[in-house]
């Protein structure tokens, strides 16, 4: 039997029974944009599922939860719904709300599935206050499509960086952009609050010992994430460097895991090859 509390992953839309790397992706940016919205009025424009709208509720005054899907709205109802959170079944290019009602309108992975595109942002706009602010996410069509060979058939109009800004700045005169990338590293931090953040890459890898210095990652970023609105006053502070994990380090459990697998089958392919080489030893004894 079906639970009724989970909806089906299609590979349309996350769910938050999915685990790892696709976990850790989805649950940073909802949780990186949870930092500006205290006490605001919030539109999470395409909410899937509704586990980013849950996660953003518990610090918004309000938030409304739009998608395309009648099935997306109705599970999230069930099992989000509440007095501070509403879910509504709406196309973001028609959304059905009036202008200059909410604070910040919140869309992670939706621009690459629809080809209008400005429709979507021009909406976006309307519905904002003019201090309000947009964050959004794009894929780099370069690093997410170009050099993997990968073609998600989800997608309809993925965009590279140049086209991403050009989209954002004809709908809104300021915007901080920022990049998204899992990343296997190694982090130290003061057990105090402050100080300087500094990211160490070994440019490399090839033992020379040399290491760059940079205040942000230098690896290409798989996806962008964009603060934007009507002015550069209206642009909320937010970390320059944000960090996600699990408690459970899940990630780093699975690789250890498949790290044992890999050790213990170089130990039977070992002790296979002794017993092959014995058993051809005792052979050529009775040859």
């Amino acid at each position: 039997m079906n639970n009724p509390l989970k909806l089906e992953f299609t590979g349309e839309r996350f769910t938050p029974e999915c685990v790892r790397e696709i976990a850790y992706e989805h649950w940073h940016r909802y949780a990186w944009a949870a930092t500006v919205v205290d006490g605001k009025q919030v539109l999470d424009a395409a909410c899937g599922e509704g586990y980013g709208s849950y996660l953003l509720s518990a610090r918004a005054a309000q938030v409304i939860g739009v998608d395309l899907s009648d099935n997306a709205i109705e599970h999230a109802s069930h099992r989000y719904g509440s007095d501070s959170l509403k879910f509504q079944q709406a196309d973001v290019t028609e959304l059905p709300l009036e202008d200059h009602s909410v604070d910040v309108v919140v869309s992670f992975e939706t621009l690459e599935h629809l080809h209008a595109q400005d429709d979507m942002l021009r909406e976006f706009r309307r519905v904002l206050r003019p201090d309000g602010c947009l964050l959004i996410s794009s894929p780099d069509r370069k690093t997410y499509s170009d050099d993997t060979g990968y073609e998600n058939p989800y997608h309809v109009r993925e965009l590279y960086r140049d086209e991403f800004e050009a989209l954002l700045s004809r709908h809104f005169p300021a915007y901080s952009l920022f990049g998204q990338k899992l990343m296997f590293v190694s982090a130290v931090w003061l057990l105090e609050q402050g100080g300087q953040t500094i990211f160490h890459t070994d440019s490399t890898h090839d033992k020379s010992g040399i290491v760059e210095d940079t205040p942000h990652p230098t690896q290409p970023p798989v996806y962008f994430l964009a603060v934007a609105g009507s002015t550069t006053e209206s642009l909320p502070e937010i970390c320059p460097i944000s960090l996600y994990g699990d408690r459970k380090e899940s990630v780093y459990e699975h690789y250890n895991d498949e790290i044992r697998k890999h050790i213990r089958a170089g130990q039977l392919l070992a002790e296979r090859d002794a017993e092959i080489a014995e058993l051809k030893a005792r052979l050529e004894q009775f040859g």
